[in-house]
């Protein structure tokens, strides 16, 4: 599992001083969830993103492109045209936001 959110969050909580069980009281889940979010075990789900960047007062864009870059990155990363069909969906996706 990609694991750049987990990375992220484990980083902010560090340097705001928490402990896992502080912030996952207030997400309100169990420290050993938290503790599966930060090592990639587990996917975060995205109103727990809204969380962590609120209670971390950092940009909620740059977590929800961590989180949703993982996601991507844990769907196509064992297919041997995925760099492929990231670009047509890249593409794809340009396309679409110029209409």
């Amino acid at each position: 599992m990609a694991n750049q959110f987990g990375d992220k969050i484990r980083q902010l909580r560090e340097a705001n001083n928490l402990l896992q069980r502080q912030v996952a009281s207030k997400l309100e889940i169990d420290t050993p969830m938290l503790s599966k979010i930060e090592r990639g075990d587990r996917k975060a789900k995205k109103e727990q993103v809204l969380i962590f960047a609120k209670l971390f007062n950092t940009e909620k864009r740059l977590l929800l492109t961590l989180w949703l870059a993982d996601q991507v990155y844990d769907l196509v990363k064992n297919e041997e045209n995925a760099a492929d069909a990231l670009k047509v969906a890249e593409n794809q996706f340009k396309y679409d936001t110029k209409r």
